[in-house]
């Protein structure tokens, strides 16, 4: 299968120089790369001129077209004609050589699948279940150390069974990240977007939503989960990649604050648009919850205004919901 991988970036040459160096190791190399730079400098694009990639095309797109939505509709559209996959990664990830192999592999296994996501492996310590732990995650024969704020949520019953990558019908489920490094391929309804791997014939009716412009706080939230209305989506844990948070580019911690309550209500109400009564009560009361245990990271954290800050942005978000709610595409 023909596949085109393409990097949205915005202001990190550096980490894209690592992310390009892995791909250059790949046993199976895309059939194109296409970097779409939103900087607002030129260090990336001298970068890419001293150092050449294989079947790597540069566009620097302007001002009005930056943002990590509009980059990625922007380098859908000059995807070549004999492309069948495209493959997104983050700027700011590496990947193991055979990253490839295995994505396209699980697109070939499973004819019906219209997405295939990779595995983050530096985000978690996973081991082999033993035996019953009240403080780890259980899946799949596999163990983790479980969250201060997942522990809280059972214990209020804002928490249930829902598996890893499935949203609940109050969402702040548990996300792919909770999926073990089984070395199986696991059906989901939701992806990370920037591990990420499409077949091309699906943006033919698909674009990603405008509404998240800018950073874009879970635009692939809600991709995915209007993807999977229409067919099968998968991760496979073999599909291996780390992701290292480079600071450039990220909006200050009140923007994001603001960004995770608001846009989490917008993937919400993607999934369910007419949620029950239980359902709303659960997902107001597991965002206050957030909010207090945001809160106390002041007192718990070295980057206490960071948490401050961002807790402030969480209260707002969820006060602006109360009078100006977002409109769902």
């Amino acid at each position: 299968m023909k596949f085109s991988l393409i990097i949205c970036t915005y202001m990190r040459p550096v980490a894209l120089s690592k992310l390009l160096e892995s791909v250059s190791n790949q046993l199976l190399y895309p059939n194109e790369i296409l970097i779409i730079d939103g900087s607002n400098d030129e260090l990336t694009k001298v970068y890419l001129e001293k150092h050449k990639f294989k079947n790597l095309t540069y566009y620097k797109v302007l001002p009005e077209q930056r943002g990590l939505t509009n980059q990625r509709n922007y380098g859908i559209e000059r995807v070549s004609s004999a492309i069948e996959v495209v493959c997104f990664l983050d700027d700011d990830t590496l990947i193991e050589n055979d990253y490839f192999k295995f994505l396209i592999d699980t697109f070939e296994k499973n004819t019906d699948a219209l997405a295939v996501g990779g595995y983050v492996t530096n985000e978690v310590d996973w081991e082999r279940s033993v035996k019953k732990d009240k403080d780890k995650f259980i899946y799949d024969g596999w163990q983790r150390k479980e969250s201060s704020r997942f522990k809280l949520r059972k214990k209020l019953g804002l928490l249930d069974n829902t598996p890893p990558g499935w949203m609940p019908s109050y969402s702040n489920g548990r996300s792919v990240s909770f999926l073990p490094p089984s070395g199986k391929v696991y059906p989901v309804e939701q992806l990370m977007g920037g591990v990420a791997s499409f077949r091309k014939e699906i943006f033919k009716e698909m674009s990603f939503s405008k509404y998240f412009e800018g950073y874009g706080l879970y635009e692939d939230a809600d991709f995915s989960l209007r993807l999977a209305k229409k067919g099968p989506l998968y991760i496979n844990t073999l599909a291996r990649v780390a992701h290292h948070h480079a600071e450039e580019g990220r909006p200050n911690s009140f923007k994001y604050g603001k960004m995770v309550t608001r846009n989490g209500w917008y993937v919400w109400r993607v999934k369910y648009d007419q949620p029950k009564l239980i359902a709303r009560v659960k997902w107001n009361a597991i965002a206050i919850v957030l909010i207090v245990l945001r809160f106390l990271n002041v007192f718990t954290t070295r980057k206490r205004r960071e948490a401050f800050t961002e807790a402030i942005g969480r209260c707002y978000g969820l006060m602006t919901l109360l009078f100006n709610k977002p409109k769902v595409e």
